[in-house]
């Protein structure tokens, strides 16, 4: 007994974790992200005054930073502007007076429930992604089912905005929303499925665990992923304090991603066509990036803010919040044309 033991012992593969840079920058990109993110949601359970504090420190050194962590790939040099000129300057415009026309059209209830939709998508949409990181950087010897991987990381995020549909509850971040027709029925077989994947994903892993072939990082993340998505959709009653978290562990994970992206990109070298951004992406100037990045979104959101207030205080549509909607739909729909573009110096 002891021998075959041994011998089964012996025969296990030893894979390395496959941290995307290190061990230290992967568990505050896995671990720490989340576990801020489900506790700043369950502290705004507490009472409205404390939500607001956690909302507006989330927005201020979060949510503003994370959207203009985008803009590093698009204006911090003049080649990269060129490139992406029509998504600097023509798309603001185009989404501006799409915005508009079905506020005019539909009503205010059409900001909320855009919003709600294409936030779930964009949501789900760069887990995906960065659970496809974590797999090409596994160790060639884990082993990982893809079929069942992609099943699981897609029906838990659809298990969560089909309840929420079900639910249906009045307000969502103070604003009046109105959402797909959801019966029960279909919350139940939904839900099923989810368990089902994970329980199957939960073997899976079981089983490469047992054999020494279990891609740690890859698991560690999907294991964040499901829990992030079912604590903020599901589990957490109330649908804005639910999608605190979901922002929270968003926001953390984009800008640390898109800074190891530009990290990556440029080797800890300054490249005389991207100076500032390759200067700022060293890994010695790391709080010199954030700290930009803080300073430049602040202005930007402040101004946007004054202006919106000042100017258009008394227009039959609310200026400030759709402004704000106007921002963050560019920003969808730049994030997902600008990550499709692959770099030479980026590819895996």
């Amino acid at each position: 007994m002891s021998t075959a033991i041994e011998s089964a012992a012996g025969s296990r593969a030893v894979t390395r974790p496959g941290w995307l840079r290190s061990k230290s920058f992967d568990l505050n990109f896995i671990a720490v992200a989340s576990g801020v993110a489900v506790l700043t949601g369950l502290a705004a359970l507490i009472d409205d005054a404390v939500f607001k504090v956690l909302l507006f420190l989330d927005l201020w050194l979060l949510g503003y930073h994370h959207v203009i962590s985008t803009f590093t790939r698009l204006v911090f040099d003049w080649k990269s502007f060129r490139e992406h000129r029509f998504l600097i300057v023509e798309l603001p415009l185009i989404i501006t007076a799409a915005t508009l026309a079905g506020v005019l059209i539909c009503g205010q209830w059409i900001l909320a429930t855009v919003y709600l939709y294409w936030q779930w998508f964009h949501y789900t949409r760069q887990s995906y992604g960065i659970e496809r990181a974590y797999r090409r950087n596994a160790d060639e010897n884990a082993t990982i089912n893809d079929y069942v991987t992609t099943r699981a990381l897609s029906l838990v995020p659809i298990f969560g905005i089909v309840f929420r549909s079900w639910q249906r509850q009045d307000r969502y971040l103070g604003m009046e929303i109105r959402y797909l027709p959801v019966p029960e029925v279909v919350v139940w077989i939904v839900g099923v499925m989810a368990a089902a994947a994970v329980g199957w994903w939960l073997l899976q892993c079981g089983r490469a665990a047992w054999q020494g072939r279990l891609a740690k990082a890859h698991f560690g993340y999907l294991l964040s992923h499901h829990a992030v998505f079912l604590i903020g959709y599901v589990l957490i009653p109330d649908i804005t304090s639910g999608w605190l978290v979901l922002n929270v562990w968003h926001n953390i994970q984009y800008i640390m991603f898109v800074w190891y992206f530009n990290n990556r990109r440029f080797k800890e070298q300054v490249d005389p066509d991207a100076k500032l951004l390759s200067t700022l992406s060293q890994s010695k100037h790391v709080f010199s990036y954030i700290l930009l990045c803080v300073t430049a979104s602040t202005g930007i959101y402040l101004l946007v803010h004054q202006t919106t207030t000042s100017y258009m205080d008394n227009s039959l549509i609310p200026a400030a919040v759709t402004a704000m909607m106007v921002i963050n739909f560019h920003h969808y729909v730049v994030d997902g044309m600008i990550w499709k573009r692959r770099k030479p110096a980026a590819a895996a």
